[in-house]
């Protein structure tokens, strides 16, 4: 059925392109003969260009992978509170532009800033297409402002991560040894935020895991504060260790590219993708070139003009 409803949305999308480009044409004629202006010429243009690039956009999504919906985690950089203020900026951020895809989100884990803003949290995303959007967001962001946590008014850089790999569904077979989990139980705690349940007990998983490649081990812990039951944030986390042995997986296949890798760089200079620059009032993204002076816009979660400028260039590689 999944793939008769996509089946079924690349042919609705290219019939769309294929009237626009025909009533086009025949607008252009009509322009020869008088019968209609330059503007309604114009505006048939700037319908057919917005579905050719909403098609070809589609185009860049077409990976199993892409289909899924995304764990999003942020994490604050070295710089203390400027830092860590500057994580929970991004995690609103995020928050807003998933409320305006009417994406579903949850947050399962949350620790709150020394003195301000986040440590660390982790957002739950789902919906159609969500992965294959966010994970043009993988990578290091940069701010630069005048801090207001600054008792001279200078102007100070602070750096933040964020990580992005696809959440598994059902339909997604992914082999976990119960011999490899280990699990610790801890009390949840901290203001959280805005739409963060404050829970009584809160579950820490270890899973040690082995590359059947090279040999190589590493641990993988997950912690997961979402519900109110031990047991539901057990499931959650289970699920969240399938997304990141998943997203392993995945890399395995796109090494040569080695995209999403490319973005655990050392928090710190020369390794962002994007600066954040609030009083030149712009955000530019180093790795397309684009930019805009609407700060603000895109502080409120207004993210799809950089995500189009990084899927229509790097989109068939990523």
């Amino acid at each position: 059925m999944k793939i008769v409803r996509e089946l079924k949305g690349w042919i609705s999308a290219y019939d769309k392109v294929k009237s626009a480009t025909e009533e086009l044409q025949l607008a252009f004629d009509f322009l020869k003969e008088g019968i209609v202006s330059e503007e309604e010429v114009d505006a048939n243009y700037a319908r057919a260009i917005e579905l050719i690039e909403n098609l070809e956009l589609k185009n860049m999504l077409r990976r199993e992978e892409d289909q899924l919906g995304a764990v999003l985690k942020i994490n604050a950089g070295a710089g203390g509170t400027e830092s860590q203020d500057w994580a929970s900026m991004l995690f609103r951020m995020y928050q807003r532009w998933c409320e305006s895809k009417g994406y579903k989100t949850t947050v399962t884990n949350w620790q709150d800033g020394d003195d301000a803003g986040i440590k660390t949290a982790t957002l739950q995303v789902e919906g159609d297409l969500a992965y294959g959007f966010l994970k043009s967001e993988n990578g290091v962001h940069r701010l630069v402002r005048v801090s207001p946590y600054n008792a001279q008014g200078k102007r100070m850089t602070s750096f933040a991560s964020v990580f992005v790999v696809p959440l598994v569904d059902d339909s997604i077979e992914i082999e976990v040894n119960p011999a490899n989990i280990s699990w610790d139980t801890f009390r949840s705690s901290g203001a959280g935020g805005q739409n963060v349940n404050k829970v009584e007990t809160g579950v820490r998983l270890h899973y040690m895991y082995k590359d059947p490649d090279t040999g190589e081990e590493q641990e993988i812990v997950i912690e997961n504060t979402e519900s109110r039951s031990q047991m539901g944030n057990r499931e959650n986390a289970m699920r969240l260790l399938r997304s990141q042995l998943y997203e392993i997986e995945l890399e395995k296949r796109r090494a040569a590219q080695a995209q999403i890798e490319a973005g655990k760089k050392k928090i710190e200079w020369g390794s962002q993708i994007r600066s954040y620059v609030f009083d030149d009032r712009r955000v530019k993204d180093h790795r397309t070139n684009y930019q805009t002076s609407d700060v603000n816009g895109v502080m409120d979660g207004d993210l799809d003009a950089f995500i189009k400028a990084y899927l229509m260039e790097f989109g068939d590689k990523a």
